[in-house]
């Protein structure tokens, strides 16, 4: 392998993981924090795919390498299954850069396949369950008050809630909502505070 294979390979690797993360996952999501987290999860995987790619050790470096990514835990924030999903494109878009070196037009196919997926999949006209954290500056002392405080403020039907924090000395309620809007919402809700 060449330096002028690898430094194309990691200039196709940047260009598909800056659509996917910012793009595509930032411009509807506006987390940046988990966009950041996609470019080093895919750069590290890239650097680590690549230099297994040279090495003689072959499938048991390949078996070691993803004993340590099984390590790797998403505990640091709640997240969804959307962004779970961002977060596995960005590990597949390193290892298939960082092994398709010598390949590079069937490198390029499956890079735009897996972000192109997640384009048309991510769009916010077909999610008609939305998610959000909310923080109330109110506490509820029953469920049924806490719902329809919840739908008011959202103008949508309240499908799920489950409460992460309770503050009481500060009189606040931070709760995951789960919400369906009606058909002619389709954009993004700010958040409520």
């Amino acid at each position: 392998m060449s330096y002028a294979n690898l430094l194309a390979a990691l200039g196709i690797d940047a260009i598909a993981i800056a659509a996917l993360s910012y793009v595509i996952y930032y411009r509807r999501h506006r987390r940046r924090d988990l966009a950041l987290a996609f470019v080093a999860l895919n750069v590290g995987v890239f650097a680590a795919v690549s230099m297994l790619s040279v090495q003689q050790g072959g499938i048991a470096l390949g078996f070691g390498l993803f004993g340590i990514l099984s390590i790797v835990r998403l505990r640091s924030s709640a997240i969804s299954q959307i962004e779970v999903g961002y977060y596995f494109i960005a590990l597949t878009l390193g290892l298939v850069n960082g092994l398709g070196i010598r390949e590079p037009p069937i490198m390029i196919t499956l890079d735009l396949i897996l972000v192109g997926v997640m384009f048309a999949l991510d769009r916010p006209s077909r999610r008609r369950i939305q998610s959000q954290t909310v923080v109330l500056d109110v506490v509820h002392f029953d469920r049924p008050s806490l719902c329809a405080d919840l739908e008011r403020r959202l103008g949508a039907e309240l499908v799920d809630c489950t409460i992460t924090e309770v503050d009481y000395v500060r009189e606040v309620t931070v709760c995951e909502v789960r919400f369906r809007t009606a058909s002619h919402a389709s954009r993004a809700m700010e958040p409520v505070r």
